[in-house]
């Protein structure tokens, strides 16, 4: 237990139980350290846990194998060929916003590149591709008034293109470029904006629809509605009225993406014969403390005013019991006449209710919830009542929120499973970050496919979960938004200081690769199996430019280029260290022996 830590006092603590000293009487808690140490003496050491175990097995023979980019964050062309300015464009070009005052102008340049990134898709053997159509470049203004052609053309020599490679397109119609001309007047936040959506998607639906059979209205609502109008990080930056703005956006995109499902419900699927839904995020949450039921309260609220904020209107009809008491309450606490929270009336929660063709779903990380009191403070964190933390044994990524937790996605995936009554999903992002110098074998990339990918099988298989299709996130490096060029999510690295903007597989794309074209993971014990020994296709750049596998044989160890570097500083370190101690020693020997001329002579030369 915690004790009086001799000259530091009681203000260090080591023990495995926390000791109020301020209490005359003492009590003790133990930590989290005494739950991990209890677990220890009672399994004798450290065996793996059941849920981290591989389990092998394939998925279903039709499963869907794909991975995202969205249309911002890759294209570039910003001003060309008539495309009109979105809020991106704005919010990157304001000082301060982005950081290093990254922008997408360029990108990745993929609005010049369409045969370099079918060539990556190819190379990692997805079924499908999933992308985003930008709004301002097909419609400048937002309105069907002007239909930009030569836009809207890219749009159709990539679907060609991918359909060519016998890859399915997979479209999100909206993630988070809306036309700058629409945000002037009011944006997300203005209604009339629902039937804007619905015209701007029956124009595509009208023009590519006859070529792809898989379709997303709206990418992450959450983030769209709370972190770009309530904490204002990413565009448009609105955080001003973060305990109302954040909610009516939130309503005006459950009504446009109803309208938009509808739409093709009703004039387009007999024709074309696609699916259509709404893609959600949520991370997982469990309690900080597993054995207070305030904390597993907290967890719980988290996740409802995370993936229920959308998911339950759309999947349920109207919102959870929860969120509209828990808002309502503190509301009118607040002094205010009615709920911040807008109240569907009757027709739109039977119009919004069923919306959904399968559950699209972007999962990346587990937190840790514990209960907060923010007082009267009118907002989204102060609505659901918690803070989140993360367990400091779970390894770390490129960006501060992204612990890896592999166990959480299983977890989460039946949540939806039970909550919502088994729908399909498609998994339609999953994936980890890295930051700083480039190295192009991301190990750390490859480990977190693997835990990740067998969690979501786990629960295929095991859980009885109806799980369709992954999605990988991403297929090259880009402009990880607000973040800007300093996230790196891709399967690809992307230079992009060169502005040729080369492509270069990393190491976890030959991993994904084999994951697809084994379907899952193989029984090591009945093998040999011929999908592990499959042959990666090249780059659309020269293999000499691939320092991914510049693996060279050090020791008699095979190691990368930059593992062999580190391996020979080490090496020469210890030479070094060891030939001062051997000169040490003789000068000690000396010394004793009073040999002053020859002791002169070693110093001059240790001097020089």
């Amino acid at each position: 237990m915690d004790s009086f830590e001799w000259l530091h006092g009681f203000k260090v603590g080591f023990g495995l139980h926390h000791v109020n000293f301020e209490d005359s009487t003492r009590p003790r808690t133990p930590k989290y350290s005494a739950h991990f140490y209890h677990r220890v003496i009672k399994d004798n050491g450290f065996p793996t846990p059941e849920d981290e175990k591989i389990l092998y097995g394939n998925f279903a023979k039709d499963f869907i194998w794909s991975t995202a980019t969205a249309s911002y964050q890759i294209e570039g062309g910003w001003r060309a060929d008539g495309k009109g300015l979105s809020i991106w464009d704005k919010f990157a070009h304001t000082p301060l916003r982005v950081f290093n005052n990254d922008n997408g102008d360029v990108a990745c340049d993929s609005y010049n590149k369409i045969d370099e990134d079918v060539s990556m898709l190819r190379q990692l053997k997805v079924t499908h591709y999933r992308f985003s159509v930008s709004w301002p470049r097909v419609l400048p203004d937002g309105t069907t008034n002007f239909v930009n052609e030569v836009g809207l053309s890219y749009y159709s020599h990539l679907v060609d293109a991918l359909l060519k490679a016998n890859i399915q397109p997979h479209i999100t119609l909206y993630h988070w470029d809306l036309p700058q001309a629409l945000q002037d007047i009011g944006g997300w936040e203005n209604e009339t904006i629902v039937f804007k959506f619905r015209d701007y998607a029956n124009l595509i639906f009208s023009r590519l629809g006859h070529k792809v059979k898989f379709w997303i209205t709206i990418n992450e609502p959450y983030n769209i509605a709370n972190v770009g109008h309530g904490y204002g990080a990413a565009a448009p930056g609105i955080s001003f009225r973060p305990g109302t703005l954040p909610y009516i956006v939130g309503h005006n995109l459950l009504k446009a993406h109803a309208e938009t499902w509808h739409l093709y419900n009703d004039k387009y699927r007999s024709k074309q014969g696609g699916i259509i839904s709404i893609t959600i995020n949520s991370d997982w949450s469990e309690p900080r403390n597993p054995y207070k039921q305030e904390d597993v309260d907290a967890a719980r609220r988290v996740v409802q005013f995370y993936i229920g904020w959308f998911a339950h209107p759309v999947f349920n009809g109207d919102y959870s019991d929860m969120m509209k008491t828990i808002i309502q309450k503190r509301s009118l606490e607040a002094g205010l006449p009615k709920s911040r929270l807008p109240e569907f009336t009757a027709e739109e929660v039977k119009r919004i209710k069923g919306t959904y063709d399968y559950f699209g779903f972007n999962h990346y990380t587990t937190v840790l919830a514990f209960p907060v009191d923010y007082g009267n403070l009118q907002h989204y964190d102060a609505d659901r009542g918690a803070g989140t933390i993360a367990d400091r044994t779970w390894l770390d990524s490129g960006s501060s929120w992204l612990k890896v937790s592999p166990f959480g996605f299983r977890r989460i995936l039946n949540f939806i499973k039970e909550e919502y009554r088994n729908p399909p999903i498609i998994i339609t992002e999953n994936g980890i970050s890295e930051r700083g110098s480039v190295d192009l074998n991301d190990f750390h990339r490859s480990y977190y496919y693997e835990k990740y990918i067998n969690q979501v099988l786990k629960a295929y298989i095991l859980d009885g979960v109806d799980i369709r299709g992954y999605t990988a996130w991403s297929l090259m490096d880009n402009l990880e938004w607000a973040t800007g060029f300093s996230e790196r999510f891709g399967l690809f690295h992307v230079n992009h200081t060169d502005p040729k903007r080369p492509r270069v597989a990393k190491t976890s794309a030959a991993y994904y690769a084999t994951i697809i074209t084994c379907n899952g993971f193989p029984d090591p014990a009945t093998g040999p199996h011929d999908c592990l020994n499959q042959e990666v296709e090249g780059t659309s750049v020269p293999s000499t430019s691939l320092p991914s596998f510049n693996m060279v044989n050090f020791l008699g160890i095979t190691l990368s280029s930059g593992e062999a570097e580190k391996g020979l500083y080490t090496l020469f370190a210890l030479l070094i260290v060891s030939s001062l101690g051997v000169i040490c020693s003789l000068f000690c020997f000396l010394k004793t022996k009073k040999y002053s001329k020859e002791i002169a002579t070693i110093q001059s030369v240790l001097n020089s």
